[in-house]
């Protein structure tokens, strides 16, 4: 890992957090993700389970994490499965955790700290002490994945092992108790949205007629990992002129040309949190009138919604408000007819046709984070913000997007320290 350890004094909070919600003897299995083929014998880089990393702080394949806080034996209440290492290993994949390492990373006690291999042996006198099972699953509301992951060939698994068992969904309790950032989450946080502004205050540099798109993502990489993050927290979005218009444009390789806008939608990952950055500038350092108009009004609901991100809103309500404050600005643009909008179906705005998409949703972990829409907003979760407008007629597409930690007396931008206002980003293009 390039990121600086992590106390693991956050890892063992959260699985007292967790225990908690359980119901009387309950043991929970959790299971690193699998690393991915490529073609021939290649494989993608790997990504560790979040649920896995949250409760564990391991980041290290075909890891496993049991928990039964009511076992009658202590070793057995919070026990860690690692892949035993070995020359051949070290020598082709290098260095993989020790006991006394795992121990230190996640505050497990060594004496309950297991190889893989022994899984079965271990397992067998923890399940039958336990009536209920929490098995895990991705119940994400945009996950659309087709894969089978390890975490469902394991409930097959177990069904046909322990068939008397009762089974438990173990993603509801991580949703609750992931949408609540502790205090040494946000600086994670943080820290990923100040190496994300290095980067973007180092574009405003280095963007000018002429550059390519993917020229602009090497030099965010070079900034990126050299502050020894992760890489981008998502595939970049590098998209100039009409490719603005495209809400998940990722070829950038188009040439950016004079006159131009680029939405840029990039940003940093820092010790497997993630930070979600857009702006959107001017190719040659000045923005027309046109341009300038569509940003002030992205810019105004930008505003207006970090307003509305405060401890017992609801998402649905939260939603439905900004899109009326951005109806009122497209209605300003002479892109919408106030009289049309008046007589619109209220089920399908008009303004949908200009802003297609929600204005936010969770970060932590993973950049479109766990969460429960119904629940109301509380003191301690991480909301993006993210409006914009897309003309496609014109070529023309603005989005911006800050990061907003709401707390029990209104919120903090952790993004207010990157340039925003078009005069401050004009005159640090032309600097």
């Amino acid at each position: 890992m390039k990121y600086t350890a992590i106390a693991n004094e956050l890892f063992v909070t959260n699985r007292r957090r967790l225990s908690v919600l359980l119901k009387p003897r309950s043991v929970v299995v959790l299971n690193a993700n699998d690393i991915m083929p490529t073609n021939a014998d290649g494989t993608m880089g790997f990504r560790q389970s979040s649920d896995l990393f949250y409760l564990s702080g391991v980041d290290q394949e075909e890891t496993m994490l049991v928990l039964f806080p009511d076992h009658p034996d202590e070793r057995f209440r919070e026990v860690l499965f690692l892949r035993e290492t070995s020359e051949m290993i070290e020598i082709w994949e290098g260095h993989k955790l020790t006991k006394e390492e795992a121990e230190q990373t996640s505050g497990i006690s060594k004496k309950s700290i297991f190889w893989t291999h022994e899984f079965e042996r271990v397992f067998i006198q923890m399940v039958f002490e336990a009536e209920h099972i929490y098995l895990n699953t991705n119940e994400h509301t945009r996950n659309s994945s087709e894969v089978e992951t390890r975490d469902v060939r394991m409930i097959r698994q177990f069904r046909e092992k322990y068939p008397l068992h009762q089974y438990q969904r173990l993603a509801p309790l991580m949703h609750h108790l992931r949408a609540i950032k502790q205090p040494v989450e946000v600086d994670l946080l943080k820290e990923a949205v100040r190496i994300t502004e290095d980067g973007f205050r180092r574009l405003l540099k280095f963007v000018k007629p002429g550059v390519w798109e993917y020229e602009i993502e090497a030099e965010l990489l070079h900034e990126f990992v050299r502050q020894r993050s992760q890489g981008f927290a998502y595939t970049p979005i590098i998209a100039s002129g009409a490719n603005a218009c495209v809400l998940h444009y990722v070829e950038n390789n188009r040439q950016c040309r004079d006159g131009d806008i680029i939405l840029l939608d990039v940003a940093a990952e820092y010790g497997n949190y993630n930070a979600d950055l857009t702006r959107s500038i001017p190719v040659n350092g000045r923005f027309s009138d046109r341009q300038k108009a569509v940003y002030q009004a992205v810019l105004h609901v930008m505003k207006e919604a970090k307003k509305l991100l405060v401890p017992g809103n609801v998402w649905d309500d939260y939603h439905k408000e900004v899109g009326k404050i951005m109806e009122s600005q497209l209605i300003g643009l002479g892109l919408l007819d106030k009289n049309d909008v008046a007589k619109q179906d209220p089920d399908n705005p008009l303004y949908r046709k200009y802003f297609m998409h929600g204005t936010s949703h969770f970060l932590g972990l993973d950049v479109h984070d766990v969460g429960n829409k119904y629940r109301k907003f509380e003191p301690g979760m991480v909301f993006t913000c993210e409006p914009g407008i897309y003309i496609r007629e014109e070529g023309l597409g603005i989005r911006l997007e800050n990061n907003i930690l709401i707390t029990e007396t209104g919120n903090i931008d952790l993004m207010d320290s990157i340039p925003l206002e078009i005069e401050e980003i004009e005159e640090l293009m032309n600097s």
